[in-house]
């Protein structure tokens, strides 16, 4: 009779005996320059008041370079620009022409990826596997599509006549910087509008190479102006008399701000806010994917995404299976240099929002809910986070209704679909959710109930330059990506 293999051998993993020996990125082909200008007309001018930012690498806190603060007289500059180039090039242009020049800028930036995903990753801390492998080649794609565009517009909207609005003025956010541009920049480009764009003052960086990659493509001048700074810069572009359009990605707070400020005008405005995702696991969904699209959806990223699955729905019956799977998946997960390719989670963004993600850390404890954190060794310099869950977490916790931007995880548990749907709803957002199942019916009975601008099926955080994206309630208004986002910048 045959015996069984009663073998002592036990499977490694990461965190019980052996490492990944370092496999760093070069930051070689990064030119980062020492200062930065602002981009106007064309050309580098420098600020009017001779003001400049300091940014640090967030994983060392060295500093990388200084970027121009610019003041309301450069804004006034810049918009100036843009409607003279509005008025002298752009909407004289054929689509076909304006094609050309939008395709011209996604060659330049697909050759010059390798730089842009070093820059990406030393200015904002993700890490260089997610830069170089998701951020950049989706801004590319961004280009590439709208390009495509340029000369389909009656297609797109038949039988309706549509016009370009003017002068657009764009601000992103700290998380997907060139992404957050390409999603804007491209369709306004695309439909005929100007721009005066203005990155977050943490992660100015790539949006700053975009310039000089716009430069080489001979754009003509004023089409695209690039302007740094805070808080004072972005509110004078938002109150300047002769925008005609303003796209903004970033806070629900700046967002509502905004609306206040725009009101009595008639400026067209698109807003992509804040979120709080559900990511929904039902009993009879495969467990190891589900396991895996979760870290994705939160680990991954850092949790620097507006539509991380922050909020996890566990159906009642496999939660206690799910959650250790969950956890022993966080034990291989490792923090560190976000240059590193071995690393799947690096830097946070700034001290400031450390700081913010550990006060979410102490009120999780403090309201009585289960903490659980990785026992990945942090480097000694620099803003780093374990990754994090909490379980026993109530409804009504401010860790399941309010925005955290961090690798925080607050798990819940669920017994039927309408309970699910319920909790999931109630929270003032409304951008992304997932849903995982084996039963089709099932998807389409819950992506129908949802109140999320985007529901995912048995993935997390898939992005499209062909698919819109946004969502309602706090989390804004309008879309980005897809025909759908041609029609914020066109007026009929």
């Amino acid at each position: 009779m045959a015996t069984k293999n009663k073998s002592t051998i036990k499977p490694l993993r990461l965190g019980a005996g052996w490492k990944y020996a370092p496999a760093p990125e070069s930051s070689a082909s990064a030119q980062i320059q020492h200062q930065y200008e602002l981009f106007i007309d064309g050309k580098w001018q420098p600020p009017k008041k001779g003001a400049y930012l300091e940014s640090i690498n967030p994983a060392t806190e060295k500093k990388l370079y200084r970027a121009a603060v610019a003041t309301e007289q450069d804004v006034d500059k810049a918009v100036a620009a843009a409607q003279k180039g509005f008025d002298k090039y752009w909407k004289k242009m054929s689509g076909k022409d304006r094609g050309k020049y939008i395709f011209r800028i996604a060659r330049l930036m697909q050759e010059q990826a390798r730089e842009l995903s070093v820059m990406e990753t030393l200015d904002g801390g993700k890490p260089i596997r997610e830069s170089r492998d998701i951020d950049i080649p989706l801004a590319c794609n961004h280009f590439f599509y709208y390009a495509g565009w340029a000369d389909k517009l009656e297609y797109a909207l038949p039988n309706r006549t549509a016009k370009p609005l003017g002068v657009a003025a764009q601000i992103t956010p700290w998380n997907f910087p060139l992404l957050m541009a390409a999603w804007k920049l491209a369709p306004a480009l695309a439909t005929g509008n100007t721009v005066v764009l203005k990155p977050a003052e943490t992660t100015s960086l790539t949006t700053l190479k975009l310039a000089s990659i716009i430069q080489e493509a001979d754009l003509p001048p004023g089409v695209v102006n690039i302007l740094t700074g805070a808080g004072e810069t972005g509110s004078a572009l938002v109150r300047h008399p002769n925008i005609n359009k303003i796209a903004f990605t970033g806070s629900t707070a700046v967002g509502k701000w905004i609306q206040q400020e725009t009101a009595a005008s008639t400026k067209k405005l698109t807003l992509e806010l804040g979120g709080k995702a559900a990511n929904i696991v039902f009993s009879d969904a495969p467990i190891d994917q589900a396991v895996e699209g979760v870290v994705n959806g939160i680990f991954f990223n850092q949790g620097h995404v507006c539509c991380a699955g922050s909020r996890l729905y566990v159906q009642e019956s496999i939660a206690s299976v799910f959650i250790q799977k969950l956890k022993d998946r966080m034990a291989t997960l490792l923090v560190g240099d976000p240059m590193d390719k071995n690393t799947d989670i690096g830097a946070i963004n700034s001290a400031a929002q450390l700081d913010k993600i550990n006060q979410y850390i102490r009120l999780g404890k403090k309201e009585g809910a289960h903490h659980y954190e990785s026992d990945a060794r942090l480097p000694q310099k620099g803003f780093f986070c374990r990754p994090t869950l909490f379980t026993k977490v109530a409804q009504s916790s401010r860790l399941a209704q309010e925005e955290i931007f961090g690798p925080v995880l607050a798990i819940l548990t669920f017994r039927t679909e309408d309970e699910v749907i319920e909790k999931a709803n109630n929270t003032p957002y409304g951008l992304s959710a997932g849903v995982w199942t084996d039963k089709g019916s099932r998807i389409f009975n819950m992506s129908r109930r949802l109140k999320a601008g985007v529901v995912w099926a048995n993935a997390y955080n898939l992005f499209d330059p062909a698919s819109p994206f946004g969502g309602y309630k706090e989390s804004g208004y309008g879309r980005e990506g897809g025909w759908h986002g041609l029609y914020p910048y066109l007026t009929f």
